[in-house]
């Protein structure tokens, strides 16, 4: 069965309730999105299918997807310290 077939089969999914979660531009909406994935019944097809698909971007089967690969977690907007800050 393909992801297609799959998602019109299952009619309550998160990612269709909270689209922008998944494509969201900060790391906070980004985890919610991979939290609620863990309960979806269709996240392996989804992910496969976004790996296979080269995604772009966005929450696929409780992933975080860039570019066709899968990022551990969304660093915030902006450059990062050149030095930790001070504690």
């Amino acid at each position: 069965m393909g992801l297609l077939q799959a998602a019109r089969e299952v009619t309550d999914l998160a990612c269709r309730r909270e689209p922008e979660l998944y494509f969201a531009d900060r790391p906070e909406p980004i985890e919610r999105a991979k939290a609620l994935c863990a309960e979806c019944p269709i996240r392996e097809l989804c992910l496969q299918a976004a790996l296979e698909a080269a995604e772009p971007w966005g929450v696929w089967g409780g992933e975080l997807i860039e570019r066709g690969r899968i990022l551990p977690h969304k660093r915030p907007r902006g450059r990062p310290r050149k030095n930790p800050a001070a504690a």
